[in-house]
């Protein structure tokens, strides 16, 4: 497939916490991903990209350890032309650390779709998506209406981290993607003819 048409997809791991299961479900996710000729897929995991809580006053700069950290995530998601987020529901929210990670950034964000894929006990993370969408739309982000969502999600996963009964999970997933697929393109062509404005 011609450069041109490739779509970047950052697949982003939000959970930080030992014993998650973000990882898991992010691997399944950017499995199905790559099955598309027309994406080419990043996964980027939180846990891995240490970024400071706290920021630095206005003005100033993070040390230089985190000030590497941060730029090696922001390039990533500066290439990117859609997102496809991996969020457990903690306390009826998102992660500390995904809110970390988007609020560090900007442009990044803007004019390009966001996927959400959630995971939790009955809710199946789906409050979290719900607050997640109004911290993108401020960001001049698209969110994808489907999800993929998996409630009590630790019985839907196997020793191999593959789904147990795929179906349901796979077909939603399919309906994600060529969602983000069809935004993402949309949107960059748009960039492309006229600079988007703020």
């Amino acid at each position: 497939m011609p450069e041109e048409q490739i779509i970047r997809l950052a697949v982003i791991v939000g959970s930080v916490r030992e014993g998650r299961l973000g990882p898991t479900v992010a691997e399944w996710f950017a499995g199905r991903a790559r099955r598309h000729e027309s994406l080419d897929v990043d996964v980027i995991d939180l846990a891995e990209t240490p970024l400071p809580m706290v920021m630095p006053r206005f003005g100033t700069a993070p040390a230089a350890e985190a000030a590497r950290a941060l730029g090696v995530l922001t390039s990533r998601l500066a290439r990117a032309d859609a997102f496809a987020i991996v969020t457990p529901e903690y306390n009826h929210s998102f992660p500390a650390s995904l809110k970390n990670a988007i609020d560090w950034h900007d442009r990044q964000w803007h004019a390009k779709p966001v996927g959400f894929i959630s995971y939790g006990g009955i809710s199946g993370g789906l409050r979290a998506v719900e607050q997640l969408r109004l911290v993108f739309a401020e960001l001049h982000a698209v969110t994808i209406r489907d999800t993929v969502s998996f409630h009590g999600a630790r019985r839907h996963f196997d020793d191999q981290g593959e789904p147990i009964s795929p179906q349901g999970c796979d077909g939603a997933a399919k309906v994600l993607l060529d969602q983000l697929i069809w935004w993402a393109r949309t949107l960059r062509e748009g960039r492309a003819a006229r600079p988007y404005v703020t």
